[in-house]
């Protein structure tokens, strides 16, 4: 990535809004029964897979990952 993206991964379980600090400022939103999205801009892949890292140090089972547009 070359430019900021926005980003969408949702996950199994309901997490709560003092989340949002740890998983880095990012929008935590319930949707269906049992599943959360996270959503905000990421940088670069790193920062991304930083994200996904701490998903999975959680033991979260990851749903899916989709990319929005550019954030520019």
């Amino acid at each position: 990535m070359d430019k900021p993206h926005t980003y969408e991964i949702r996950i199994e379980g309901h997490l709560t809004e003092h989340w949002s600090d740890w998983f880095d400022g990012l929008t935590i939103r319930h949707d269906t029964p049992g599943a959360t999205t996270l959503s905000g801009s990421f940088l670069d892949q790193a920062d991304l897979f930083g994200v996904l890292s701490k998903i999975h140090a959680l033991n979260l089972v990851l749903i899916s990952v989709r990319r929005g547009g550019s954030d520019e």
